[in-house]
């Protein structure tokens, strides 16, 4: 069994909230509609990718095998998310609106912050750090959700 079992089932807790929060507030514009599924998108994966490794655990997983199993599911599900995100007409309407600067920025806050931690791990290098990697992209991943509500919250409507 995986140690520090809570924190992991906490982050899936808070991943919930976040898919909550978005189930409550209603969207009138195309944008604000990208948003609210972008932020649902990250609520569920993050919940998903905080089950993962209690799910491989208990098959009996353990070390570097849960931890480099565990990484590479998240970084397929992210970029999974990813991809067909961005084959959505909104989605893309969405990023060519917003500055070059701003999409850059939130690549270097968040996206990059989530993957290096999963491309270690599953590399293997630092075998004494692999769980709290996960859990740094995990926290990062909670961190964009937070970004992209806190732009819905303090965007005028037209």
């Amino acid at each position: 069994m995986i140690e520090n079992v809570e924190i992991f089932i906490g982050i899936a807790h808070l991943a919930g909230i976040f898919v909550g929060f978005e189930a409550l507030i209603s969207a009138t514009h195309q944008k604000e509609v990208a948003r609210i599924r972008g932020i649902v998108t990250v609520g569920l994966m993050t919940i998903i990718a905080a089950l993962i490794p209690i799910g491989l655990g208990s098959y009996g997983l353990s070390g570097h095998s849960l931890w480099f199993l565990s990484s590479l599911i998240y970084l397929c599900l992210n970029w999974t998310v990813i991809i067909l995100s961005l084959r959505m007409p909104e989605n893309k309407e969405l990023v060519r609106s917003q500055t070059k600067t701003s999409s850059i920025l939130f690549w270097l806050i968040f996206e990059v912050p989530l993957e290096v931690p999963l491309i270690l791990t599953i590399i293997g290098l630092f075998p004494d750090l692999e769980q709290a990697f996960y859990i740094t992209a995990l926290v990062f991943n909670l961190f964009s959700a937070a970004y992209v509500l806190s732009q819905i919250v303090y965007t005028k409507a037209d």
